[in-house]
């Protein structure tokens, strides 16, 4: 998916009213990884679905906040920034369902890997150099 857009996270199969940690982490370009968790309690019928279920106190947030888990994340490096300098080539976020809430993570249940994109297929990309102006032009196809 591209980075601006919302990402639909759902875990199914899981128990009834089960608690999981769904974790989120990234590195950035130099390496550095970022980091955000959640504590959640599935359904009655097993399934877990971010934009309808409120992660529960304790994690990098709480609430109902479908994209928490991407806006959360954290450096693990104290005062980091995630930057992004080269947009032609994606982020990996690798997302985690760990078996329940306590500080040390439970067994692992379930895991994902997703791009996330900053340039659409077909768009150009194109370099000013004017004077002193340096940008990038991106044009759409």
């Amino acid at each position: 998916s591209l980075f601006d857009e919302p990402l639909a996270i759902a875990v199914q199969g899981l128990g009834p009213r089960q608690q999981v940690t769904l974790r989120t982490s990234l590195r950035d370009e130099t390496g550095e990884l970022f980091q955000a968790s959640a504590r959640y309690q599935a359904g009655d019928d097993g399934r877990l679905d971010l934009a309808r279920c409120a992660a529960l106190p304790g994690g990098s947030f709480s609430g109902l906040e479908p994209m928490g888990l991407l806006w959360a994340l954290q450096p693990q490096k104290p005062f980091w920034r995630l930057v992004k300098r080269d947009v032609q080539s994606p982020f990996l976020l690798q997302l985690e369902v760990l078996e329940g809430h306590g500080e040390r993570p439970g067994r692992l249940l379930a895991q994902a890997q997703h791009e996330r994109a900053f340039l659409r297929d077909g768009v150009r990309r194109v370099p000013v150099r004017e004077g002193r102006i340096r940008a990038t032009l991106f044009l759409p196809p």
